[in-house]
């Protein structure tokens, strides 16, 4: 034999036969001839190679600067999921802080488990964008903070770890889906954390433990290699005990990730928030949104009015504003979050199809294989959301999904229209303080609505993207009650300097 021999590989995947084509081409009732099916075996070929060729080249992986060793697994302290200790560098904004990480973001070399059983045992290999720019900012990651299961509930009563109890009453909820960082933070365990938010999960612990949580305007912070939910809606924030650490905190993570993640504005520039954290709000018009109290516990609605009512004396216009659509974004957000989650989340494992940006792979392998073996072990609130959505994807296809994104740009507008009268709104974070967790009494469905029944303010502006933190407005009861802030796009800083402002109402200590 003579001439350059081409030697057998691995084959990257299994060659489509001629079987697979008929099979396939039935399914998706295609009525392709014996003749088409022939040409579409042999044109394949020449796709498969490519598919080879794409298997065998490298993709880049982002390089871990830091030294750090797996750590442990804690199961001293209901908070944490696995503990480490990785110093970043020794200047910067964030040196000398103590951070939390949630444990639905990458850790190189640290098991994360997203709160579920499904994951347990995966060990990322890449830092996400957030985690390295706060090492390179000078802080110390003490450790992943425990998160609801694939974080899908306000409550923090479903991670697989078990239940996160609430500083304030340990009868009762934290507060999710990222409940563990709300916790340590509020216990001083640790000076910052930080938190994932689709439909409220940075501001529900935030107001159930008394601490500041900002779910900044989207696209602000990069998601990259942070476990998504649902693209449009994905959100990563700072949490922390003070208004001045949690503006820090934005400051390091905030900004563009060449690319890497589609939800972001390309070279947005932001403010040094933490050097104007403390000016001050004289002249702010403060709108208290009248829709945002319906069906709110009184003492609830009482202290948080009051709260907003104290800074006139810091120089503010503060007046009521009614916005009726505001009833309707709950509605408006559902089946974004229920049909978009299932098409990312599950059926494509985590990541989906159709952007451009930084995919992780050995994440996507680990979901693919977990739901294929044992879907079974998803969370009750997730298994609803599959079910409602297969239905509606067998019988409507994408029609209310797509509708209520087109709803979402007008929610969008009606809430611009307002900012444009007034700086910041503000009404209660959540209609209740602090739930009682679910005991062993309960039934399902109550446990249900205590999973997910508190979202109706918090909600709406995942869909529309507008900065909204929430801060500790006083206490009932013994209990935190959160105001919510919610600002223009891109205006963090505002949101920022208001919620200084309330906590300076307190004195130079909030509450």
């Amino acid at each position: 034999m003579s001439g350059k021999q081409e030697l057998q590989k691995s084959a990257a995947i299994v060659r489509i036969s001629e079987e697979d084509i008929k099979s396939i081409s039935e399914d998706l009732r295609l009525k392709l001839t014996p003749e088409e099916a022939s040409a579409i075996y042999e044109f394949c070929d020449g796709t498969c190679k490519d598919y080879q060729r794409v298997y065998e080249l490298t993709a880049p992986t982002p390089t871990v600067k830091y030294p750090r060793t797996p750590g442990y697994r804690d199961t001293q302290d209901d908070s944490w999921y696995y503990r480490c200790d990785i110093k970043g560098a020794e200047k910067g904004l964030l040196a000398g802080k103590t951070v939390a990480i949630k444990d639905n973001v990458t850790v190189a070399g640290v098991p994360m488990m997203n709160g579920s059983k499904l994951l347990e045992g995966f060990v990322p290999d890449r830092d996400a964008t957030v985690v390295t720019r706060i090492l390179d900012a000078g802080g110390r990651i003490l450790g992943k903070s425990v998160c609801e299961d694939l974080c899908f509930s306000g409550n923090s009563c479903t991670s697989s770890t078990g239940p996160v109890k609430n500083p304030h009453d340990p009868t009762r909820s934290a507060g999710g889906s990222s409940s563990g960082s709300g916790s340590l933070v509020a216990r001083k365990v640790v000076d910052v954390a930080i938190g994932g938010d689709q439909g409220g999960s940075i501001r529900i612990p935030a107001s159930w433990c008394g601490i500041v949580g900002l779910k900044p305007t989207y696209g602000l912070v990069p998601y990259t290699g942070i476990m998504p939910i649902e693209k449009t809606i994905d959100h990563a924030g700072p949490m922390a005990r003070t208004v001045e650490d949690c503006a820090a905190l934005l400051e390091v993570i905030a900004g563009y990730d060449d690319g890497n993640d589609p939800r972001q504005f390309p070279a947005v520039p932001h403010p040094p928030y933490s050097k104007l954290v403390n000016d001050g709000i004289k002249g702010k018009k403060i709108g208290i949104l009248t829709e945002g109290f319906v069906d709110v516990e009184e003492d609830l609605a009482r202290v948080v009015r009051q709260r907003a009512l104290t800074l006139k004396e810091a120089g503010a216009e503060v007046s009521d504003v009614s916005l009726p659509i505001h009833m309707d974004g709950l509605a408006i957000w559902t089946p974004v979050a229920f049909e978009g989650t299932y098409q990312m989340m599950i059926k494509g494992n985590g990541h989906g199809y159709n952007w451009k940006g930084s995919y992780d792979l050995p994440l996507q392998e680990a979901l693919a294989g977990a739901y294929n073996l044992r879907p079974f072990d998803c969370p009750l609130p997730v298994k609803i959301v599959m079910i409602f959505s297969e239905y509606m994807q067998r019988n409507y296809q994408n029609k209310f999904y797509g509708k209520a994104q087109n709803l979402v740009q007008h929610l969008t507008r009606e809430y611009n229209r307002i900012l444009k009268d007034y700086d910041v709104i503000v009404m209660p974070t959540l209609p209740a303080k602090a739930f009682k967790l679910p005991s062993k009494e309960h039934s399902v469905y109550e446990t249900l609505k205590l999973e997910l029944g508190m979202i109706r303010n918090t909600a709406p502006f995942n869909a529309t993207g507008h900065p909204a933190l929430s801060v500790n407005a006083g206490l009932s009861e013994g209990l935190p009650c959160g105001m919510m802030i919610v600002g223009r796009m891109l205006d963090d800083l505002t949101v920022l300097q208001v919620a200084r402002a309330v906590e300076k109402t307190f004195g130079e200590k909030p509450q």
